[in-house]
């Protein structure tokens, strides 16, 4: 197997559509499982770099399969009211227990009156 049979680029997988792209990750699959046969084997024709990219072709087209998968439920899900959770933005647990800017701005009726009759006074200073 050549090289540049095993290694695929990112690029050339986004405009694949599902079911090739599940074709091409069985067909990377089934090019690990003969070279790793032929390393237990010994066969003297055999290159490390090709495990090593084959491994990182399934690895980038995994990722486009997920992206798609991620983006599609993005779609889906847009008008819902709650989106799932590994969809949600990632954030400390503090930040999101924060008040949001609405609420921290909220102000109760007696705090409302005070800061119009007793406003915060401004002074003019020399300079």
């Amino acid at each position: 197997m050549a090289r540049s049979d095993n290694l695929v680029k990112a690029i050339q997988l986004w405009g694949k559509n599902k079911e090739e792209l599940k074709s091409e990750l069985e067909r990377l699959k089934g090019n690990l499982v003969t070279l790793r046969t032929q390393k237990v084997a010994g066969s003297a024709s055999f290159k490390f770099a090709q495990i090593h990219d084959v491994r990182k072709s399934i690895a980038r087209v995994s990722t486009i399969i997920n992206a798609n998968h991620r983006y599609q439920l993005r779609l889906y899900c847009q008008k819902k009211k709650y989106l799932p959770l590994d969809l949600r933005p990632k954030q400390t647990c503090a930040t999101r227990r924060r008040l949001t800017k609405e609420e921290a701005s909220r102000v109760t009726e007696r705090q409302r009156k005070r800061q119009i009759h007793f406003p915060k006074r401004t002074y003019a200073m020399k300079a």
